[in-house]
């Protein structure tokens, strides 16, 4: 990672100089913050730092303060020229050519890091209730999950994926209600869903269970008729029970088929109604209560979360003994914690705000540090077709995500799901998701994939002179791109050449190419999956305008052989970095 590199030399020649009394009147107490920039006018470097904030604690001017750090800078693989306080830093061509000499020895592997060190992290998102189809919404946490427990996992991180399934409370019931009334559509029953507004409300009146009653009819045909002859205007409770439990598993099935279908894998569903049925809620319960920390009102159990950071104290169990969401979801986490994970790392959305410190209280008054939570709020997506918001609700326009994939496929839907931070609305454009241009960012990068590995099939394929006809009918296979082929010295070709414009596009490229590294690092850092997919972007445009610039194949061995190895490279960390955002990247299109 050349910029922390460049920034490590630059600091530890900083701390050196203080040390030894020699930059002017700074002290080691002195507060060092620097940053690594790339030169605007490329004439400088490719790197630079600027030192000007030193000035105020050394009392030297920047241009003062950039000469003595850069004397002390041990220059073997790269220049160094001053501007202004900026201490501009121009790689050798060996270091330019390890770069890609190392892509070519790692493959896949170039970019892996140890920043997690093995912690254990739960990661848990999507989380929705088992009653119905998922929106786009929840496409964008699956996409994002599913990314970044990739990207975290490549960093070193023990990373379990969970599915919390919200299973517990009168949602299941309303099901069972609302499959029930389809069911008795089904078998010729007249009867329909309140029509009164108030009412509704407690039934899913969406079409989706339709297909499901039909299955339920054709499949239990004779409990079905069980249904119809004893139907009296009332809801039978043991059938209520019976519908209720099969239209839970039947959603969930179909929920848990489209994850994996929308390449999302989780290590487990948790049943929030386990929870219940074991007794973890009320041992939490009984636990936070010998901690000193519940205490009754208005006929009410109420947790003094006020005392932990929350902003009030919250009710834990109604007058009425009905226990509150906030309840199940302390034990919830209460058990992440005792199954030994160091991060509770979840993805909620943005109205899930204000329970961050509750829970946070929570956690600490069970004896666990409270910083091991850690929640990103995610912001809603807008659907966008032939330029106006698509309003969700209306039956004719598409608002679930099965029906978005169905429309624009699983690589767009997931990379335009991820492409903006997740703290932010995202704009999804349905129409240009599904063209074929250089204005669809999934297509674009796809392209450039498809595009470099038609440039290595054909130098295999291809008959062409080298060096003037000197070796006759060559064909340039993979195998003389391997690490142990190519040399160093054997780049050096990509430099010796005339044309300046290629070899500036070369060098971007490969300076791109190992930005890799850190872009990598900081979104398994930082939380931050959507770095991802803007790199993938540069990356492509770096390789395009290379492409445009610099001849492939050409009749000189040792230049040919230098950019297919880069060629490869692209081809290497366009996939390393697709299959962490699990999008295809394809060999032809």
């Amino acid at each position: 990672m050349l910029k922390e590199y460049f920034l490590e030399q630059v600091t530890k020649s900083v701390e050196k100089l203080v040390k030894d009394n020699k930059l002017g009147q700074m002290k080691e107490s002195d507060n060092i913050c620097l940053q690594v920039e790339i030169p605007k006018n490329v004439q400088f470097g490719d790197f630079a730092v600027n030192v000007s904030s030193l000035a105020k604690y050394a009392k030297l001017p920047p241009q003062k303060i950039a000469e003595l750090i850069s004397e002390t800078i041990d220059k073997n693989d790269f220049d160094i020229n001053i501007t202004a306080g900026f201490i501009n830093f121009r790689l050798h061509n060996k270091m330019l050519n390890n770069i890609i000499s190392e892509i070519l020895e790692k493959k896949l592997q170039y970019a892996k890091n140890n920043i997690g060190e093995g912690k254990k992290v739960i990661l848990e998102y999507v989380s929705a209730n088992p009653t119905g189809p998922f929106h786009i919404g929840h496409g964008r946490w699956a996409a994002m999950g599913s990314t970044l427990a990739n990207v975290m996992k490549y960093s070193g991180y023990n990373v379990y994926q969970e599915f919390y399934i919200n299973d517990a409370g009168s949602q299941i019931q309303k099901l069972g209600k609302s499959l029930y009334i389809r069911i008795l559509q089904e078998i010729g029953v007249k009867i329909d869903f309140p029509s009164d507004e108030e009412e509704a409300k407690n039934f899913y009146t969406g079409d989706y269970l339709i297909p499901v009653a039909k299955e339920f009819v054709k499949q239990e045909e004779e409990k079905a008729q069980k249904i119809k002859s004893e139907f009296q205007g009332e809801f039978d409770d043991e059938i209520l029970k019976y519908l209720s439990k099969y239209a839970r598993l039947k959603m969930l099935n179909m929920q848990q088929t489209l994850l994996e279908n929308f390449h999302t894998h989780f290590d487990n569903y948790f049943s929030e109604l386990t929870l219940h049925q074991e007794g973890k809620v009320e041992e939490c319960i009984k636990k936070l209560d010998k901690l000193g920390v519940l205490y009754q009102k208005d006929g009410a159990l109420w947790f003094a979360s006020s005392k932990y950071g929350d902003d009030q104290d919250r009710v834990i169990k109604k007058s009425d003994g009905a226990y509150t969401y906030l309840t199940a979801d302390i034990a919830y986490h209460f058990n992440k914690l005792q199954r030994g994970f160091d991060i509770l790392l979840n993805i909620w959305g943005a109205d899930h705000h204000g329970y961050i410190p509750r829970m946070k209280a929570a956690i600490e008054v069970l004896g666990y540090n409270p910083n091991s939570l850690e929640v990103l709020l995610g912001q809603l997506v807008n659907l966008m077709m032939n330029g106006e918001q698509v309003r969700m609700g209306k039956r004719t326009k598409m608002i679930t995500l099965d029906e978005l994939i169905d429309e624009v496929g699983v690589d767009a839907t997931r990379y335009w799901m991820i492409m903006r931070s997740i703290d932010t609305t995202l704009d999804f454009d349905v129409e240009l998701a599904k063209s074929k241009t250089d204005d669809n960012p999934v297509f674009y990068v796809q392209y450039a994939h498809a595009r470099a590995c038609s440039i290595l099939k054909h130098a295999a394929e291809e008959k062409y002179n080298v060096l003037d006809g000197t070796v006759q009918n060559a064909a340039i296979s993979e195998e003389k791109l391997k690490p142990e082929e190519l040399k160093n010295d054997d780049y050096n070709e990509l430099w010796n050449i005339d044309d300046e414009k290629s070899k500036e596009n070369t060098k971007k490229l490969i300076l791109k190419l190992e930005e890799y590294k850190s872009v990598v690092r900081n979104a398994a850092k930082n939380r931050t999956p959507y770095l991802l997919t803007r790199y993938l972007q540069e990356l492509a445009s770096n390789f395009h305008q290379f492409y445009a610039s610099s001849k492939v194949l050409t009749e000189n061995e040792k230049l040919t052989l230098s950019r297919l190895a880069i060629v490869k490279s692209v081809t290497i960390v366009l996939k390393s970095a697709m299959d962490l955002i699990a999008v295809d990247a394809p060999e032809r299109m």
